[in-house]
């Protein structure tokens, strides 16, 4: 049964890579059965959206988006969008981040939960391939969080670094640790393989990006899937560690499920109060 036009919630989307394409996809196909519906679709390049998405949709300039009147706006491009246009976001709409890495500025985080206080919009942040996020923030807010250790494990072929680590690596090399730290630190290096380490940095405030550690691993015997591993740490010996295997095409940098994670998170994203909400 389609939903009343007038109470569908109104989607722009930012960025036409392969995550917004699916979603483009779903919410012209199936949104009328969720209560979505496409406000805009703006990608760097408009020339890629002319086959797939109608001309009165797409958004040729982004400083526009104003004009659209979106209900929620969701990035799935690129940090630089997050820390460009945030506040502006936030200032008309809810903000659906899908490149939760940005904030791991601790500046722009900051600034973006006052925006959403001030304004009455919701900062989501989704949880794309973290298990159990929900579960660490209920520990986190219940004081019980001591320690976090998130470890992801692709080929090499998958990971888009800032340096050099990954350049010189071989097929059947096998594993090779690239970097480990905390997450602030990792973020810069990988801002678009370490979405899930910011998603748990965010889930363990207390913690946060310093406090949450991580560790990122090359490995060429893992031709068809990622592997993300966690490890929580809580009081009187409570210890927990997950490992998900997440299928996932040779060289893509986000893993099959994802996509579907990301779609049950965006119809979540309906408003939940000026704060920052994991979804």
């Amino acid at each position: 049964m389609e939903n009343d036009k007038s109470s569908m919630v109104k989607i722009g989307i930012v960025g036409f890579g392969h995550l917004g394409q699916y979603l483009v996809e779903r919410i012209q196909t199936e949104g009328s059965e969720s209560g979505l519906t496409l406000a805009f679709v703006w990608n760097r390049n408009p020339d890629k959206l002319r086959r797939s998405v109608p001309e009165k949709l797409i958004l040729g300039d982004l400083r526009d988006f104003r004009e659209r009147g979106s209900d929620l706006i969701v990035e799935v491009c690129h940090p630089q969008i997050v820390r460009d246009y945030g506040k502006d976001f936030l200032s008309t709409a809810h903000f659906l981040v899908g490149s939760p890495s940005a904030l791991s500025d601790l500046d722009l985080n900051k600034q973006l939960c006052q925006a959403a206080k001030k304004y009455g919009k919701t900062l989501y942040i989704p949880s794309g391939a973290l298990w159990g996020g929900q579960d660490i923030q209920r520990l986190n807010d219940s004081g019980a969080l001591k320690a976090l250790f998130v470890r992801m494990s692709k080929h090499p072929s998958c990971f888009r670094l800032t340096g050099d680590q990954c350049s010189d690596w071989t097929e059947g090399e096998g594993r090779r640790v690239l970097c480990s730290g905390s997450v602030a630190e990792l973020c810069p290096l990988a801002p678009n393989n370490v979405n899930t380490m910011a998603t748990a940095a965010l889930a363990a405030g207390t913690l946060g990006f310093d406090g949450v550690k991580g560790e990122i691993v090359s490995d060429t015997a893992l031709m068809d899937y990622h592997v993300v591993e966690v490890e929580v740490t809580g009081l009187n010996g409570f210890s927990v560690h997950t490992a998900r295997k997440n299928p996932a095409k040779h060289g893509a940098v986000t893993g099959s499920a994802t996509y579907n994670s990301f779609w049950s998170s965006l119809q979540v994203c309906k408003g939940h109060g000026g704060q920052l909400y994991l979804c």
